[in-house]
Parts: structure tokens; sequence; C-alpha cells
């Protein structure tokens, strides 16, 4: 029984379900597992003694540093009467691990479940637009009684009927207990909760914070939260690239001397056969492209439809320029997950894997997921003479604002490069993706990418005249 908490940490990612586990209290059976830090903290769902509960198990080395975090955040909350699961128990376990369990939220609903399921959370959806100020309404009352979530964002706040909870005790940081955050403190956690959010919301700033700063009963300048909240998503943003390339939970990294793969961990099942052996995709498959510099074919495994793209070497020449510096699929696969960071739509990244001699780079692949619809020459015409309205006009537009916006540039915009998928312009063929600091070097770029996409129809079509006077300038 003294190993229990040893027990625990050998379990890694995959510790048992179901698994009951003796408490001062009784016993605690976990049904299902939430969350898994392997060696860290275990999140799930059972009952202590019929009792539904949500248990958090502590298993690290020095568990009891968060484990008192978790509660004193919680006991903090209700005594600023805000709601949060109420806690239930709370003790050590054999072999010094701690647990803590809360109230178990029946058909409770994150609401970062509810914004995931809408099918437009684009500003000016008003069902997203609820969602946001419904979490506003309850960030103002934690600011205003000097709490902030350290942690914050949509899902930490469950919806149960008419009630809005706050979860995750251990993120919350009590400043001055009764009195109002700082001016810079609530810049900064503001900053933090809408960096999460698609950059597009941004100009609806002043609207949302309204809500706030009725529910705060206090002003801050909607300029100020701007800038606060882009230091905060590049800072995310640049943390999550990081992420895509080293093991954790999201994703699994394997580094041999022969071999890089980083892979969807949720999908590393699945790709096993590629991940072994992705020239096997190719083998009796129609190609999509033949060129020199690569390949692509499209295969269905385990029946899903996904696309391979090699990255040929095309002699020692050009492997003497290629070899020192990350593959184009590293490079791919990086502006992959940065668009789906920002929310713009391009096909899922599945995998990455780089043939390597040590540190030296060869040939290279991309997996993604396949995605079916016309190319934007075949969806609009080439000869330009029909002009898009209403839905379809702001879809079309939508990934140019958004690219302008975070300063992106494609770099080969021809207009088969851009799928009409789902009602929405997909991006694909990332290969010479670049974003931009320096203001001249990003308006040469995005200049050049404006020109190329509407030079894609004839001189004096209606088409070609709508996107030289929408297209972001």
């Amino acid at each position: 029984m003294s190993h229990l908490t040893a027990r625990l940490r050998e379990y890694g990612r995959t510790p048992p379900e179901p698994m009951t586990l003796p408490l001062a209290e009784g016993e605690l059976r976990i049904r299902r597992w939430l969350r898994v830090l392997p060696g860290k903290r275990l999140v799930g769902h059972g009952e202590l003694n019929g009792q539904p509960v949500l248990a958090k198990l502590f298993i690290a080395t020095g568990a009891e540093r968060h484990w008192q975090r978790e509660s004193v955040g919680i006991q903090a909350l209700q005594r600023a009467a805000l709601s949060t699961p109420a806690l239930l128990a709370s003790g050590e376990l054999a072999g010094g691990g701690r647990y803590l369990l809360t109230e178990y939220l029946t058909d409770a609903c994150s609401l970062r479940q509810l914004w995931d399921e809408l099918a437009d959370r684009q500003p000016g959806s008003a069902a997203a637009e609820a969602i946001l100020h419904r979490a506003l309404t309850l960030i103002g009352r934690m600011h205003r009684q000097g709490l902030q979530q350290t942690d914050l964002h949509l899902g930490n706040f469950l919806q149960q009927g008419d009630e809005l909870y706050v979860i995750d005790g251990d993120a919350i940081e009590v400043s001055d207990p009764g009195r109002p955050l700082s001016d810079a403190a609530r810049l900064d956690n503001l900053g933090l909760f809408f960096a999460q959010l698609p950059p597009e919301w941004d100009q609806r700033m002043r609207e949302l914070l309204g809500t706030y700063m009725i529910s705060c009963d206090g002003g801050l300048d909607a300029t100020a939260v701007v800038t606060a909240t882009a230091r905060r998503r590049q800072a995310r943003l640049q943390q999550f690239l990081d992420k895509t390339l080293r093991d954790c939970t999201q994703f699994a990294v394997s580094r041999r001397f022969d071999r890089f793969i980083s892979v969807l961990r949720s999908e590393q099942a699945l790709l096993a056969p590629l991940l072994a052996d992705p020239d096997s995709a190719f083998a009796g498959q129609p190609l999509l492209k033949d060129g020199g510099s690569s390949t692509v074919t499209r295969v269905t495994l385990g029946g899903r439809e996904l696309v391979v793209k090699r990255y040929n070497i095309k002699g020692p020449g050009h492997w003497l320029k290629r070899f020192w510096r990350p593959s184009r699929a590293w490079h791919s696969w990086l502006a992959a997950w940065r668009l789906d960071f920002l929310g713009i739509a391009t096909p899922q990244p599945l995998a990455m894997i780089e043939r390597r001699f040590g540190p030296l780079r060869s040939q290279a692949w991309l997996i993604s997921e396949y995605c079916a619809g016309e190319n934007l020459l075949q969806h609009l015409g080439e000869q330009g003479e029909r002009v898009p309205q209403g839905r379809e006009a702001q879809q079309l537009l939508r990934p140019f604002h958004q690219l302008h916006a975070a300063r992106i540039s494609h770099g080969d915009f021809k207009a088969t490069n851009l799928l009409w998928h789902q009602e929405q312009a997909v991006l694909i063929d990332l290969d010479a993706m670049q974003t931009h600091d320096e203001p001249t070097a990003w308006q040469r770029a995005w200049q050049k990418d404006r020109a190329r996409f509407i030079r894609n129809w004839p001189e004096g079509s209606a088409l070609r005249l709508w996107l030289e006077a929408n297209l972001p300038g």
C-alpha cells in the first residue's frame, strides 16, 4: 500500500480504468481519466462511497505544494462568493502523494466545449459572443474581489443550467483579498484571456470590455488591452510551436540518429505504418503531384483519407544546400500549426518525419488530413465572370484578412493553393510561408501575394475588379 503513489507514477500516460484507490474517507473508484500528466498529476471522474466526484491525484515529488495551492484557491473562490465545485475531501496518498476530491457537476459543459461546437465562431456570431460575455462577467467579478485565474481560458469555466462555475483552484492567485486587482494585473490577465481567441475578435474589444467593466466596476483602455493581448498571444504561439517539436501530452516526438518524428499523439497508432515506412504511401498510388522537389499522394488508412508529401533531395548539390537547415517538411509543419493556432483554415497536420544522419537532414515527409474540395480557380471559374456574394464573399476574404492581421505571407498564392471546403477557403502548400516583423519587408511580401492571387483571373474581369477592391491592401 505504501507504494501506491509510485505505482501511479509508473503507469505513465495510460493508467488503467476503472481503478479503485483506498482513501481515508472510503474507496475511490475512478471510472474515467480526464487528464493525465505522467508522473505529475492525474484527474479523473469517479465515485466515493457512491457519490460522484472529480478526483485530482498529485503524484509528483513535492506534490504537497500544488495540492495546497488547489485547496487555497478553492477556498478563496468560496470566500468571494464565486461559484466553484464544493471541496469534498482532501488528504495524503500512501507513498507521499496527495489527493483532492470535489463535487462532480453532472451534465455540466465547459465554455470551451460550447465554443468548439459552434459552426461559426467569427465576430458577429451571436452565440459565440454570448459565451464570451458570460465568461467576462465572471472574470470581472473575480478581479473585483482581488482574484485572478492565472491559467485563464474558456475551458476553466463550467456551465450547469444557468450557473457558471470557475474551476482549477491551483491557478487561482489572490492579490489582496476583497480589494480589486491593480490595472496592470487586470490588463495582463485579460490579455491572456483574449490571446486564446482568434485575432479577429480584437476588433470587438470595446464591446466585450463593456460587459467586463460593468461586472468589475472599473474601466480599462481598450487599446491597452489589445496591446496586452498581442504580447500574450505571441508568447503563447511560440510556446505552442515549441511543443509541436517535443514530447508532451499532445505530441509524441522520437529522436534517433537516423530519423526525427513528431506526430499527434492521438494519431500515433493509426499512423504507425506510415511512420515506420512513409514511402509505402507512394507504392501503387496515383500521385497528386510529381515534381522534382516534392511528390504528393493520397492514401486511405483506417478509413481516413490522408495526404503524404515527400520533400525530395534532387542530388548531391541540392543536399549540400539543404542538409544544414530544417527541412521543408519541418517548415510546413510549423506553418500549419501556426495557422491552426490563429484559427486560419488549413488541413490538419498529423505528422512530420525527417531522415537524418546525426544532425544532417535529407528527405522529409509531411502527413496531413485530406481536404476534399475544388480549388478556387475551379470554384470561382477561370474567366472571373462570377462575383461572390454574402457569406461566400465573407468566407473567401476571411483568410486574407487573417493573414494580413498576423503579418503572414503565403509565398505562392495561386488560386490552386486555396481549396473551397465546407463553405470556407482552406490554405494548402505552405512551403514558402513566412511571418514578418519588419514593416517594409512585410508590405513587399504581402503586395506580392496579393498581386499573385489577383492575377489568377483575366484583367478587367468582374472577379478581378472585385478582388482589387476588397482584398486588404
